[in-house]
């Protein structure tokens, strides 16, 4: 699924009016949906994870079970080579829920033998060190067995991460045109979260990771021109125990918040992800926010481009 054409800047126009080198103007950026999953198991979906694509590198947000392989397969058979694993360079992680985690481990592990692109560095909050200590330890057979005897390993140290963990939002990473911003989103008692708002020359993006109503949120998101928000579907949210539902409104955002999310934000683009429809079909969750928001708006599905 491609985004509106009219959405879509001319780089070259954008190029000769602010000077960017050749390279950069015919660069697009794609936004790569890897998994639109949630905790509920879903044969169709897998479990949290959006890349963008600039410029032939990618930038991967959370990791979620079943990741990597969307990856792949985006790889050989959409032709987005930046996603094969070994080609993966940034990542950054909203929260460290299981949902969004499960596979960082399987990122790292892909044949990182023959990883020749350098190790992946990895932002994320506090947690993410010990994460990854974990990895290392769950791996560390398969290390020994991979580094000694006649293996051929080009760099013995490839299934590392370089981590850069923080206890707060508002930190930046500057990577030459693309700016990603991490800013902190309410998940019930899950300190921090965060989202992120990434620019490229042309694009803008945000991405909600797992949040309740925000209006950092939505300050982040004025004008983007792509939003990929999560939602929990309100006919699905209604026939929960009550405990659930509370729990759901603290941690999550049901369709009519999300709506009120993008009448105030207006991005060009809004996609829903981690869709958490319970017994409602998934289906209704875009009708109750097209009910309320008539901007452009779109149901994610695993592997969906914009």
């Amino acid at each position: 699924m491609m985004m509106n054409p009219k959405k879509l800047f001319a780089g070259l126009a954008f190029a000769g009016l602010f000077g960017l080198s050749a390279v950069s103007a015919q660069a697009e950026t794609q936004v790569v949906m890897l998994g639109t999953g949630t905790p509920v198991p879903d044969a169709d979906h897998s479990g949290p994870s959006t890349a963008v694509i600039y410029n032939g590198e990618a930038y991967v947000f959370d990791v979620g079970p079943g990741m990597v392989r969307s990856a792949i397969t985006a790889a050989q058979k959409k032709g987005i080579d930046a996603l094969y694993p070994t080609k993966i360079k940034r990542l950054f992680i909203t929260h460290l829920h299981s949902d969004h985690i499960l596979d960082y481990p399987e990122l790292a592990s892909t044949y990182w033998w023959r990883r020749t692109e350098g190790n992946i560095s990895v932002w994320g909050p506090t947690g993410l060190n010990e994460m990854t200590d974990g990895y290392y330890l769950m791996t560390k057979r398969d290390i020994e067995l991979r580094t000694t005897g006649l293996n051929p390993v080009k760099d013995p140290t490839g299934y590392q991460y370089k981590t850069h963990e923080y206890d707060q939002g508002g930190w930046t990473v500057k990577d030459g045109d693309v700016t990603v911003e991490a800013f902190e989103v309410p998940h019930g008692d899950i300190t921090p979260a965060f989202g992120y708002r990434i620019t490229t020359p042309d694009k803008t993006i945000v991405i909600s990771g797992d949040t309740s109503y925000s209006e950092k949120l939505v300050e982040m998101a004025k004008g983007a021109d792509i939003l990929v928000h999560e939602v929990i579907c309100e006919e699905g949210w209604e026939k929960l125990p009550e405990n659930w539902q509370k729990y759901h409104a603290a941690a999550h955002t049901k369709t009519d918040m999300l709506a009120r999310v993008a009448n105030e934000a207006k991005p060009g683009l809004l996609v829903l992800t981690h869709v958490l429809s319970y017994s409602a079909p998934r289906e209704n969750t875009l009708t109750e926010v097209k009910a309320l928001y008539d901007g452009e708006v779109v149901l994610a599905e695993d592997l969906d481009i914009y």
